[in-house]
């Protein structure tokens, strides 16, 4: 039997953003990081939900609410009113699960979820949007200036100037591509 290979997850510090960035490239050549119901529970393991399981109803509704964060996010650094479908996507999924938030003796928050369900799981990275999108959090949700990209992101910079979604992807490909260009105007031409 072949082992199958997946595309690595992207990170990041917002539970909810980085949760969207499971779809990456959204207007370039799409890159699904969660193809089947076993990498939304890998991803979870990583972001510190684990669950027990997770079948493709589960990944199907995980899917529903990473796309209705992302949209509600698009349409708040747009400064544009949230989608209604969105923000009820968000809500059902915030209620349909028992998670509740813990202090570590380090003096930071973790979630002890009340089964290792799927449903919990994403009760907690409902809620962490929720956070985010009512302002409850530091930082400006902004998009991703890659045209192929324009992932949400939490944007806690001075001045909030930051650019990219990720610095080590779309930003380095950004300069290098406009090195590249700069190195072809400056080359004399062969006629």
């Amino acid at each position: 039997m072949a082992v199958q290979h997946f595309p690595e997850f992207r990170t990041g510090k917002v539970l909810a953003t980085s949760f969207t960035g499971t779809l990456s490239e959204r207007y370039g050549e799409t890159l699904e990081r969660i193809p089947v119901p076993s990498r939304l529970a890998d991803w979870l393991a990583d972001n510190g939900l684990a669950v027990d399981s997770c079948d493709r109803a589960q990944l199907d509704r995980a899917r529903e609410l990473r796309e209705a964060i992302h949209a509600a996010a698009t349409a708040v650094a747009n400064e544009n009113p949230l989608p209604s479908s969105a923000v009820q996507v968000i809500n059902d999924r915030s209620t349909h699960g028992l998670a509740s938030a813990v202090l570590t003796p380090e003096g930071g928050r973790e979630w002890r979820l009340a089964s290792a369900s799927v449903e919990d799981a994403l009760s907690v990275i409902a809620a962490d949007a929720i956070d985010l999108l009512s302002g409850e959090r530091d930082g400006k949700i902004s998009l991703c200036a890659s045209p192929t990209c324009r992932a949400a992101f939490v944007d806690t910079s001075r001045g909030h100037t930051r650019r990219w979604c990720d610095m080590n992807t779309c930003g380095n490909r950004e300069k290098k591509a406009r090195f590249l260009a700069n190195k072809r105007k400056k080359s004399p031409s062969a006629d």
